[in-house]
């Protein structure tokens, strides 16, 4: 079989050439506009810190598939805690999980959910918030020198006090080499300020630390543009790419994942002559 050509990088000079199509892209899909038909709704539909956190996890955690369905499972799923997550995961025993039992989404299964809760209603007793539990793993990330999503995997699942092993696969590891693609949309939600879309609410890090929501549609335009040079869909890519936007915008380079996302999903388009590679 005849090996793929070599994929081309933008140069430096060439990257701020393309910056303010990008910019422009970014403008036009992040607006309020978009809440509507995204899983972010769902944070939006709270006052609550709590409700807030608890709705957008289990909202990007089951970010799997069409936006349509995806929606309308978180959707089903809320309902089944009648819309109120922090007082239903406080207040949660097993006599509640009859309510999930007919309930799937994809690969995600009543089990999964019931381990996820006593994880969170865990948390919940022994932290202030959900975000308090998150800065508890980066700042323990950053002590033993290992990326803070893979301290998140481990401390989320040993709270859980009944735990099937294959709820574990529905949250991302990077030391498995995931791109973890939906934690980072969830920190791009909660981290990222002054945005029509994402809310901001936390503060354990800055937005210059979060990586690109990586899926199938940013990968191809990344290299459809020249923004990563590597085939691989994996942790290594994920950081590259964001290390090109952050040539861009230092302070903010997840802000991107709309221009991307917008190339590959929403039909926006770049003037032809910036096209690099074929893919």
């Amino acid at each position: 079989m005849k090996p793929l050509p070599k994929l081309r990088k933008r140069s430096k000079k060439a990257l701020f050439e393309l910056k303010p199509y990008l910019d422009d892209i970014n403008d036009r899909v992040e607006q309020t506009g978009y809440i509507g038909h995204d899983p972010v709704q769902f944070m939006h539909a709270f006052t609550d810190k709590k409700d807030i956190e608890i709705a957008g996890f289990f909202a990007a955690t089951m970010a799997w598939g069409r936006r349509d369905i995806v929606i309308s499972k978180v959707d089903d799923l809320l309902k089944r805690m009648h819309y109120d997550p922090f007082n239903f995961i406080e207040n949660y025993t097993q006599a509640e999980f009859n309510r999930f039992l007919n309930f799937k989404h994809r690969t995600f299964k009543p089990v999964d959910i019931h381990g996820m809760i006593l994880s969170l209603q865990q948390i919940y007793r022994d932290y202030d918030d959900f975000e308090a539990f998150w800065k508890m793993c980066y700042e323990s990330g950053s002590e033993q020198n290992r990326p803070f999503l893979a301290l998140f995997h481990e401390e989320f699942f040993a709270r859980s006090s009944d735990l099937s092993g294959r709820t574990r696969k529905h949250i991302s590891n990077p030391e498995k080499g995931s791109t973890c693609k939906r934690l980072y949309m969830y920190l791009r939600w909660t981290i990222r300020k002054e945005s029509p879309v994402d809310l901001g609410i936390w503060n354990f890090m800055n937005a210059s630390e979060l990586l690109v929501p990586f899926d199938v549609h940013v990968a191809r335009q990344a290299r459809r543009y020249g923004l990563i040079a590597r085939r691989t869909n994996d942790w290594k890519t994920v950081n590259e790419l964001t290390s090109t936007l952050a040539l861009m915008n230092p302070k903010d380079p997840a802000r991107y994942d709309y221009a991307l996302f917008g190339l590959g999903a929403l039909d926006h388009e770049l003037p032809k002559r910036f096209l690099l590679n074929k893919v």
